[in-house]
């Protein structure tokens, strides 16, 4: 029966008693008051009991109080049960997590909203030598390292890293990741990359190693060939069968130079520290790479166009900002079919400086884009090799924008061309010692003025 009905029920036959009595006693008002009363006092002691079980014995089974109370204590002992039940859960899912944090063997602290440390694996201990008397304590206190502090008060939450040298062992090198997590917590995540850093270095020795070595007998081998095909057709001392060899062997050999050139250049970019910075005329060095590459779009009666519309200079390194814009343009250039059109652009706005080039080529597809800076990728391999690229133009425009705190944004559209700009920061900036020549602020190069 439910609960409620039986309680019903007990209280109708109470008063139903009280009724009878009163009316034997000729008291009925008196008889209900009274039965009403020892009903009231009844339901008190169960009350009773049951808080005195709630305050002392909530884990014991609760009292045989039948009825509402009865059913009531029943209820919130079950739920009880089921709530010791899900923190045994709980407390072995978290015991496992945190066996499975204390055994990796990256760095894993947890910081609060002050970066105050509350929770560190061992390999916390073993990296940036933590311990455990340092809970509570700001993790800047303990791990003094400048770059560690930047990464703190960084406004990029989601790229919040650093590379370090760990406070234990100064032949170890950390790269070390803050992640927001909770309510204005962090979590700081260490790894040793030192074998990964020996590693490229090995790699990058070995091709700047490589390449300079092939360097020499490249150039012995490509004055060779270049002195046999400058003989007249007339000359004894060749075959006219071996002259359309002799041509590919040396068109050949002028790739393999190019891409010794470059692979030297992009090993230079990622080993050596950057160039004494210098104040560079960027309209001036950009008009000379839209002259370079207007006689290659002239072959190809492609029309040029250069646009500057901003005065301003910028801080940098005239040499490496220079092959990385000659790269771009001379990519617009090479993807770009007879007849084509090509904007190399600088210009300023709120976010900087940009340097851009549109062309309006067949386009790259969307899937290509996030690797076209990587070293030797190619969208299409047959068209690449046709035109002679070296697959390392990008790789070395990637690396020189990365010297220049600047980066490269890829847009294209299949069909309709595509877009390379390259965003400098404002600080980078800077106003010209001298105006220059307005006139040649907008003007075209190449076989064709827009």
């Amino acid at each position: 029966m439910n609960p409620w009905t039986q309680e019903l029920w007990r209280l109708l036959g109470v008063l139903l008693l009280a009724l009878g009595i009163g009316l034997f006693a000729g008291s009925v008002a008196w008889a209900l008051v009274a039965g009403l009363a020892l009903y009231l006092v009844w339901q008190g002691w169960r009350l009773h009991r049951l808080h005195a079980w709630l305050s002392h014995n909530p884990r014991h089974e609760p009292p045989e109080l039948g009825g509402l109370w009865g059913e009531f204590a029943y209820q919130v002992s079950r739920l009880a049960r089921q709530e010791r039940k899900r923190k045994k859960k709980l407390a072995k899912v978290l015991g496992r997590f945190y066996d499975s944090l204390a055994a990796m063997p990256d760095a894993v602290v947890s910081l609060d909203a002050d970066y105050n440390i509350e929770w560190f694996n061992q390999a916390a201990g073993r990296l940036l030598g933590l311990k455990k008397i340092d809970r509570n304590r700001r993790v800047t206190n303990l791990v003094r390292d400048p770059r560690l502090s930047e990464c703190l008060a960084s406004d990029d939450t989601s790229n919040r890293s650093c590379a370090l040298t760990s406070p234990v062992d100064d032949r170890i090198t950390l790269h070390v990741r803050l992640v927001p997590f909770g309510k204005n917590q962090h979590l700081l995540l260490a790894r040793d990359v030192s074998r990964l850093q020996q590693l490229e270095r090995v790699r990058r020795d070995f091709v700047a190693n490589v390449s300079h070595e092939l360097r020499t007998p490249l150039t012995v081998l490509g004055g060779y060939l270049e002195t046999l095909n400058g003989l007249p057709a007339s000359d004894p001392r060749i075959a006219p069968e071996l002259r359309p060899t002799l041509k590919r062997m040396e068109a050949q050999t002028r790739r393999m130079q190019a891409l010794v050139t470059d692979l030297l250049q992009l090993s230079r970019l990622e080993s050596d520290p950057p160039r004494e910075e210098e104040r560079v005329n960027l309209p001036a060095l950009i008009a000379a790479v839209a002259e370079e590459a207007g006689q290659l779009a002239a072959e190809k009666h492609q029309q040029l166009e250069l646009r500057l519309e901003s005065r301003d200079w910028l801080l940098g390194s005239s040499r490496e900002l220079h092959s990385a814009f000659a790269n771009l343009a001379a990519n617009a250039v090479r993807y770009t079919p007879e007849g084509g059109h090509i904007v190399i652009r600088w210009y300023r706005d709120a976010q900087g400086g940009h340097f851009e080039v549109e062309d309006d080529g067949r386009g790259i597809a969307p899937q290509h884009l996030h690797r076209l800076t990587e070293r030797f990728y190619r969208v299409d391999e047959d068209r690449s090799r046709e035109h002679g690229g070296t697959g390392l133009g990008l790789a070395i425009v990637k690396h020189v924008l990365q010297r220049h705190e600047a980066e490269l944004h890829i847009s294209s559209q299949l069909g309709r061309g595509s877009t390379f700009p390259c965003d400098f920061p404002p600080r980078r900036l800077g106003e010209p010692d001298a105006a220059p020549d307005t006139d040649a602020a907008t003007r075209a190069a190449g076989s064709g003025a827009a």
